[in-house]
């Protein structure tokens, strides 16, 4: 039924496997001896952070925060929104920020000066999804899973107006859907 509105399929569910087996694999050499807390920006990371976790060979806990810049619309606003910070203290520890894409940079800007304030061990940032050509805040990415094209995608915990989340392949939506 969803499947009507995607124009494109980009990257298959064996795809997005294949590539956050790879990532963790990265992460795991990279924090080598170390505990992490992975800090899942809801919503649309819950799906690649609930896979990247399970395949992370270290000890590490998890957080969430909620943030947003989106509202119910298809680019950010520029505005950037925390509606659920973190349920604990990250002082002192090794933070890996997991999101689902990186856009224009304004929230995950944003949101990575914040967590810098509360003075981690370090702070790396995870995306799935990295779209350069929306890039207006400049954002350091310590890993990618793909770099995309400027198109609205969905699926895999990515959505449009709350829909979409649950396909387990990420797909470009088609225009007509969201009025583009």
């Amino acid at each position: 039924m969803l499947e009507k509105d995607i124009q494109e399929v980009l990257f298959s569910q064996q795809q997005l496997a294949e590539r956050v087996d790879q990532i963790a694999q990265e992460i795991t050499r990279d924090y080598a001896g170390k505990e992490i807390v992975l800090i899942s920006v809801l919503r649309g990371s819950f799906v690649f952070m609930a896979d990247l976790c399970r395949r992370i060979d270290l000890p590490c806990t998890i957080d969430f925060m909620s943030v947003s810049s989106y509202g119910k619309g298809t680019s950010s606003s520029g505005q950037v929104q925390i509606t659920k910070d973190l349920s604990g203290d990250i002082s002192g520890k090794h933070i890996l920020v997991v999101e689902d894409i990186l856009d224009s940079g304004n929230t995950l800007s944003y949101l990575l000066k914040l967590l810098e304030q509360r003075a981690p061990a370090s702070i790396r940032l995870c995306t799935l999804l990295d779209k350069p050509e929306r890039r207006v805040k400049p954002v350091e990415v310590h890993y990618s899973g793909f770099t995309i094209p400027d198109a609205f995608v969905v699926g895999y915990g990515l959505d449009y107006a709350e829909h979409y989340r649950n396909l387990p392949y990420i797909g470009i939506l088609k225009p007509e859907v969201y009025g583009g």
